[in-house]
């Protein structure tokens, strides 16, 4: 059932760009103390999410070689919660001292703050660092479906309009509103169902309780590779390499349609840039090391590392995409 409630918030009329822009242009002339030797104690990065997810995953890949780097403890903090935000407000209120960074994938900073009516940060809370990595999404169906590729489906479904239903892991998640954009972009009307987790998501399409969903691939790979799921496209402009003859959605024609899962590292508001620069080029150069780069493409991750401000613009962008989903949509999370 979608979620149609009116979106009453008002939203931030400071764009993450102009922040980051200012922020650069205001803050930098490096005093001494900024460029002094880091780390010299312990680095925590919080994830908002529990243990054992891919967010939690990933950021311990990272900081266990972090650590062997530098001879100091990079710290995983797990602070799960509202869906990020509790941790995501740990940071944005942690001191700017380099010390303090936030590993979250990228809905906590993209989408929650036009879901939620109230957070406990806003776009001016963070500095972006580093965009880490990022999973391709999939579009799978059972397999008894008669559709074979993305444009039967998108056909059959709009001349039987109303019966196509799509499972989620959850109202306001990152894959229910890559099927709002989906749904927006084919113009199919396609009935939205939220469960509690993506497995369960799963099951019901495997029970014939749904047609299909949008899902990252280690969920929907045994399935797929057991015959009982079939991937009809990978959203965005690329194929992945585990599903070499499952085409692009951009081969369909979809241009508009370019969705990931993705993950990245910011630090609070105020943290001196010349230490947010360090810890990007550290990770880049993790993220450059073939042990770690085989570790998460195993994940189904594609290590990434970019610099500041390749992030900042990076996520102006991508907030701006899903908020207008958001308010077209009226998908409101309290």
């Amino acid at each position: 059932m979608i979620m149609n409630i009116v979106r009453t918030r008002r939203l931030a009329t400071v764009s993450l760009a102009a922040t980051m822009l200012c922020y650069a242009g205001l803050l930098y002339a490096a005093s001494p103390a900024t460029v002094q030797p880091w780390p010299a104690k312990p680095v925590r990065f919080v994830v908002p999410f529990g243990a054992g997810g891919m967010p939690d995953i990933l950021t311990r890949v990272i900081a266990e070689r972090l650590s062997k780097n530098n001879g100091h403890i990079f710290v995983v903090d797990n602070r799960p919660g509202a869906g990020g935000n509790i941790g995501a407000g740990i940071i944005a209120r942690a001191n700017p001292d380099g010390y303090h960074f936030l590993m979250t994938p990228g809905s906590v900073l993209t989408m929650n703050p036009s879901l939620y009516a109230q957070i406990p940060f806003d776009a001016e809370s963070f500095v972006p660092a580093s965009l880490l990595g990022d999973m391709a999404i999939v579009l799978v169906v059972h397999a008894r479906n008669p559709a074979k590729n993305l444009n039967d489906f998108i056909g059959e479904a709009k001349r039987d309009p109303g019966k196509v239903v799509f499972s989620s892991p959850g109202a306001g998640s990152s894959l229910h509103l890559a099927l709002e954009l989906f749904r927006r972009t084919t113009g199919i009307a396609i009935q939205h169902v939220p469960y509690k987790s993506g497995a369960e998501a799963v099951t019901a399409v495997l029970s014939g309780q749904a047609t299909g969903l949008f899902m990252t691939p280690p969920v929907v790979m045994p399935h797929i590779n057991a015959g009982t799921l079939r991937a009809l496209a990978i959203a965005g402009s690329k194929r992945l390499p585990q599903l070499p003859d499952v085409p692009a959605t951009s081969e369909a024609g979809l241009d508009g349609f370019d969705v990931s899962s993705w993950f990245g590292l910011v630090a609070p508001a105020k943290t001196p840039l010349p230490l947010v620069k360090r810890v990007s080029e550290q990770i880049a150069a993790v993220l450059r090391e073939p042990e770690v780069q085989e570790r998460f493409a195993d994940l189904g991750v594609r290590s990434i590392g970019s610099n500041p401000g390749e992030f900042a613009d990076f996520l102006r962008q991508d907030r701006a995409k899903w908020d207008e989903i958001i308010r077209a949509t009226q998908i409101r999370l309290d």
